[in-house]
This record gives C-alpha cells, sequence and structure tokens, in this order.
C-alpha cells in the first residue's frame, strides 16, 4: 500500500531547493582562491624580505629600488610583454617574432638618424610604421594564409634579426640627440617617465579587457573561434588586429628602448625573448590564475627583476639569469597548466 500511496502522488513540477554548501566549505574555497590569487605577490614579498635579510647595506637603497622598477631592461620587458599578450588573448600563444620587431624598430630608428641624416622624429615614426607592418603581416600570414603560427613568428623573427644585424653592419649604432633621451628618461617621482609609460599601457590594456565590448571580443574569439564566428563576431579581422597592434606596441618599446641608451645593439634583442614568456606565464598565477591579464604580468615583470637582482648581489654571475628566467618559465607554464585545467 505504501508503494501505491507514493506512485499516486501528484507531481508539481517542482524542486527543493538546493541545499546552502557549509560554512567550513565556503570559508575554505574562499581561503583557496585568495591564496591562488595572492600566493606569487606573497613569495614576492618574501624573496625582497629575504634579500634585504642577507644584504641590508646594496638591497634595501634607492638604487635597487630604481632597478627593479625604472631600469630601462624592466621597460622593455613590461612593452614586449604587453605585445605579446594581444595576440595570446586572441588565441595564438606563440609569437616568436616581437622581440626582433622590438629590435628593428629600436635600430632602424639609430641608422635613419645617424648614419642616413633623417630628422629624429621622422626616423622614429618610419621605424613605428615598419613594426606595425611587420605585426600586420604575421597576421595575413598567420589568419588568411593559414601558415602556422610557430613556423611564421619564428621564421620573420630570424628575418627580422637578419635585416636589424644588416642596417648596422653587424655593430652596436649610437648618436641619437641627447635631448631625445628625455622621452624615456625625464625623471618623475623618482623613476624614467618610460616605467610610467610601461604602467599606463598595462592599466589601458587591463580596461579594455575587463570593461570594453572589444576586450570581451579578444577573450571569446581566444576561447572559441568558431562560436565566435557563428555568433557574428569578426573573427578574421580581430586576431589580424591583434597582431597588428603587437606590432605596434613592440615598435613603441623599441624606439623608447633606442632613445634611452642613445643607440641601440640589435644583437640584444633576442636576450629579452626568455624573459618575456616567462614573466606572461607566470602572469597567469597572479590576481586572475589560469588566465592571461595585464596586470599580472606587469607584477611578473618586477618580481622576476627583484629575483635576479638579488641573486647577482648575492655572488651569483651573470648565468643566474638564464637559469632563473628558464626555471621560473617551466614553472609558470605548469601552474598555468593546472589552473586552466581546475577551472574547467
Amino acid at each position: 500500500m505504501s508503494e501505491m500511496h507514493t506512485a499516486a502522488r501528484p507531481t508539481t513540477g517542482l524542486t527543493a531547493p538546493p541545499t546552502p554548501a557549509p560554512a567550513s566549505v565556503k570559508r575554505s574555497g574562499g581561503v583557496v582562491s585568495f591564496a591562488s590569487r595572492f600566493a606569487v605577490i606573497g613569495v614576492w614579498i618574501a624573496l625582497a624580505v629575504l634579500f634585504a635579510v642577507l644584504r641590508p647595506d646594496t638591497f634595501m637603497t634607492s638604487g635597487s629600488f630604481k632597478v627593479i622598477f625604472g631600469s630601462q631592461n624592466q621597460a622593455a620587458l613590461v612593452f614586449l610583454t604587453a605585445a605579446l599578450l594581444c595576440t595570446i588573448i586572441v588565441g595564438e600563444f606563440v609569437d616568436m617574432s616581437v622581440a626582433s620587431n622590438f629590435g628593428l624598430a629600436a635600430i632602424m630608428l639609430t641608422v635613419l638618424h645617424v648614419n642616413h641624416g633623417w630628422g629624429v622624429g621622422a626616423a622614429a615614426f618610419a621605424s613605428l610604421v615598419l613594426s606595425t607592418a611587420v605585426g600586420a603581416v604575421n597576421g595575413w600570414l598567420v589568419v588568411k594564409v593559414g601558415v602556422n603560427t610557430i613556423v611564421v613568428t619564428l621564421g620573420m623573427g630570424t628575418f627580422l634579426l637578419g635585416i636589424a644585424l644588416w642596417v648596422s653592419d653587424l655593430m652596436p649604432v649610437s648618436g641619437l640627440p641627447a635631448d631625445f633621451k628625455d622621452i624615456a628618461l625625464q625623471p618623475v617621482a623618482g623613476l624614467p617617465i618610460s616605467f610610467f609609460y610601461g604602467l599606463a599601457l598595462m592599466l589601458v590594456f587591463a580596461y579594455v579587457l575587463h570593461f570594453t565590448p572589444l576586450g570581451r571580443t579578444m577573450r571569446f574569439v581566444g576561447e572559441n573561434r568558431e562560436v565566435s564566428r557563428l555568433a557574428g563576431v569578426r573573427v578574421t579581422r580581430v586576431r589580424i588586429g591583434a597582431f597588428t597592434t603587437g606590432g605596434l606596441i613592440a615598435g613603441v618599446g623599441g624606439v623608447l628602448s633606442a632613445a634611452a641608451t642613445g643607440g641601440f645593439d640589435p644583437n640584444v634583442s633576442q636576450s629579452y625573448l626568455l624573459p618575456i614568456f616567462a614573466a606572461t606565464f607566470l602572469g597567469t598565477a597572479i590576481l586572475q590564475p589560469g588566465r592571461f591579464n595585464p596586470i599580472g604580468t606587469l607584477i611578473a615583470v618586477f618580481f622576476l627583476g627583484t629575483g635576479v637582482l638579488g641573486l647577482q648581489l648575492l655572488g651569483a654571475t651573470s648565468w643566474v639569469t638564464s637559469v632563473f628566467y628558464g626555471g621560473v618559465l617551466v614553472v609558470a607554464v605548469t601552474i598555468s597548466t593546472v589552473l586552466r585545467n581546475r577551472s574547467r
């Protein structure tokens, strides 16, 4: 009878509300979320404290602060990581040409002014046009022609390095006007103005990604191109635009680097390639776990700068830079992969 009585009960189509998660589960989830977002920042602070204890006379100085935040190497990395993020956000994970494009813009500015007598403004503008065109060509080959991204950008990077070495006759070129340095080195609040250029660039980039339709479209394309296309998004335009914008940003970084040093050595550009990827992937473990984001990448650049400087002050020689950047890249990619798998 009880079974018949149960079967005869009318159904209303309503289901019982889900049982709320226990408070302890919510708290543990909140702790895990907080830790995953800010763990790297905590490690950064711990590193700084460690170096300060071990080398108080050298690390705890204004000079160290300026090296970490205001050196031209750090400014270059900020612009280069921003250029790489442009393509990564739309799903093109490996642009191996950004460092060479940066170097080409820097050396072309110097060569056009010093060796060919161009005005420094005209030379800078021509260099930016060239770097932007390189980005557009990369985009056209990858998106329109369908060539593999690694093949295109690796080949383009090697090609651009060869062009830079050719126009410079395999030698560093210098001789830019002294007052031209002000566009990169003008002091503002104790730091060169190039630091604030990079900060503004990353803040604007973050705003575009989080609060504008363009940013949401870029994320959408990066997550699923076919669904984006079916939803009416102009995927081809977005992807080519990302490559083109990345080329422009790399060019701006190159012009500022040449201005700061009064010239450029084209061989230097390749030394940025490993730090670019290390900082960009490490940024996925900061603030927005598993997602490429500008602010996380900016923090990662300064984290890496702190680590390298501290180790050098402890007596490590030049080899430590490669070891540190390489190790961080492996760890960062591993963390990024784990976080992405968990988010799915």
